[in-house]
């Protein structure tokens, strides 16, 4: 079996990580997760990324690196992150979601995020820490990975692959 590739962009801007709340499927409906979606055939995982954030959120941004790990989302679909920066625009909800929110390090507990984002939050987290230089960011923003029950993200794979990217 094929799989596609589903990339979620930890948009990072000013020390802050972009957090999007899903309008739906109502069962995922005001849960948080990376903005993003499904790779088209041809399309690289980066290209996706910019193409998919600029769908969705209005905003022109640059792929930068992917975080380590990959998420099954259910058969045939698999969720990688990558970190990306805003190069221009200011995010709005265009597609997909019903609130933004731009969240420190040490905020990211805040929300609730879809059970497979939470090792890459929490990642974006460590790594957004680090480059502000705030330790007690850091412990904060590693709860929403530790967390995470691991197969969690299994069980929610139904849904959420569904739902991510629009279809």
């Amino acid at each position: 079996m094929t799989v596609r590739v589903v990339v979620g962009g930890a948009l990072c801007h000013e020390g802050r990580l972009l957090a999007a709340r899903r309008s739906a499927p109502p069962e995922l409906a005001g849960r948080w997760e990376l903005p993003g979606g499904k790779t088209e055939p041809g399309e690289s995982v980066p290209e996706a990324l910019v193409r998919e954030l600029r769908e969705e959120l209005g905003v022109e941004t640059e792929a930068l690196e992917r975080i380590p790990g990959e998420w099954p989302l259910k058969p045939g679909l698999v969720l990688h992150v990558w970190t990306a920066r805003l190069l221009s625009g200011d995010p709005v909800a265009l597609e997909d979601h019903d609130e933004l929110r731009w969240l420190a390090p040490g905020e990211l507990d805040s929300v609730d995020w879809l059970d497979q984002d939470r090792p890459a939050v929490a990642e974006a987290g460590r790594r957004l820490a680090a480059e502000t230089g705030s330790p007690e960011d850091a412990d904060a923003g590693a709860g929403a990975g530790s967390r995470a029950d691991p197969g969690a993200g299994a069980r929610a794979a139904g849904a959420a692959g569904v739902a991510r990217g629009g279809a």
